[in-house]
């Protein structure tokens, strides 16, 4: 119900060119997001990625056909190619594609893989103090580009390198205090800048996680069980994981319940520690998904899921108060969230997540 909530409200053809699809960045839409003049590069990537989870609990011609038109259709409205100036960006492109391609064969992504795979390699800057950039020629080195390029990075067989940003990930932006993972920092100067948001946590236990298991090392299930303690104790409610708000910000908390998920079917290891950490992991996204369809709108029959997992979603009165993309780089939140395909993809991107770690008895 969730995947059929965004294709009726969110997908249509891009500039009416035959065979193609590409998500509408708000329902009810502005003139401006129909016609694709906003279109955020990086909620098409991880709409990319809840069509192969489609695909995947499910094949289908039709899901694979979908996959293979937003794949196309990322890449006509790009314009420029493959690529952009945001590191983050490309990384969610990278991951999302990587998935359609291995488990779907979806034809067309290996170019843009081998674009993305480069760019992303390349940016790797120890010589500066750092991981990877946010953007390029900035100073500021970030979770939000770093965790996600790790993960591309090890399933495009960069294990080296993963493991590379995992540790400066570790040395550099844990807090001390709370054990999560900080935002990010500015260098040469060494300027922390110390929010902490749900998506750092959620990329840096799909990172520590995977490398746990192609490696065997240890330190990286430790990490993991440091850092599950530390988002059950301070980013849930009641097991409930804490929602973003709109804008980027809704595919926060969906974020995190992927990578809890991925965290209660791979973590390696019998330890109790382990053990724990799966339990508690699935148990984080089995009761972030309960609450969000309760708290869910029916409206003509699909569910509209609210930013907040915890409280009764809204209904958006209309098209005004929509986004905006800042010159910072950012999409700012809709005036009610829940208008935001952000905010809906993190719905039903924790439906996908519940579902495989339900499925799998955990």
């Amino acid at each position: 119900m969730a995947e059929s909530a965004i294709i009726s409200r969110h997908l249509r053809a891009l500039w009416a060119f035959p065979g193609t699809e590409l998500g509408v960045v708000g329902w009810p839409a502005t003139k401006r997001e129909r016609g694709f003049a906003s279109w955020h590069y990086w909620w098409q990537a991880h709409l990319i990625d809840c069509v192969t989870d489609a695909a995947n609990r499910t094949p289908t011609a039709a899901r694979r056909k979908r996959l293979a038109a937003l794949t196309r259709s990322h890449r006509i409205r790009n314009i420029t190619g493959w690529t952009n100036r945001y590191y983050d960006d490309m990384a969610w492109l990278a991951i999302a594609l990587e998935r359609a391609e291995r488990t779907q064969n979806i034809t067309g992504a290996r170019a843009a893989l081998i674009a993305l795979e480069r760019r992303l390699y390349d940016a790797w800057a120890p010589a500066k103090g750092g991981g990877l950039p946010w953007r390029v020629a900035s100073d500021y080195y970030n979770a939000p580009a770093n965790g996600p390029a790790g993960i591309a990075m090890i399933r495009l067989g960069h294990v080296t390198r993963a493991q590379e940003i995992a540790d400066w990930l570790d040395a550099t932006l844990v807090d001390k205090e709370s054990g999560l993972i900080l935002d990010g920092i500015h260098l040469p100067s060494g300027e922390i800048e110390t929010p902490v948001f749900t998506y750092c946590q959620g990329v840096v236990l799909g990172l520590e996680t995977e490398l746990a298991v192609h490696t065997g090392e240890p330190r990286h299930t430790e990490r993991v069980h440091r850092l599950i303690a530390a988002v059950e104790e301070r980013m849930t409610t009641n097991c409930v994981i804490h929602g973003g708000g709109g804008g980027d910000g809704g595919l926060f908390n969906g974020i995190l319940a992927r990578y809890l998920a991925l965290v209660a079917m791979m973590l390696p290891g019998d330890g109790r520690a382990q053990i724990a950490d799966r339990r508690i992991a699935a148990t984080l996204v089995r009761e972030s998904a309960s609450a969000a369809w309760a708290n869910r709108l029916e409206v003509e029959g699909e569910p509209l899921f609210g930013s907040d997992w915890s409280r009764p979603a809204q209904l958006p009165g209309g098209s005004a108060g929509a986004g905006r993309f800042t010159a910072g780089g950012s999409v700012t939140s809709s005036k009610v969230p829940e208008r935001d395909m952000s905010v809906q993809l993190s719905g039903w991107l924790l439906m996908e997540a519940a579902y495989l770690v339900s499925a799998a008895g955990l």
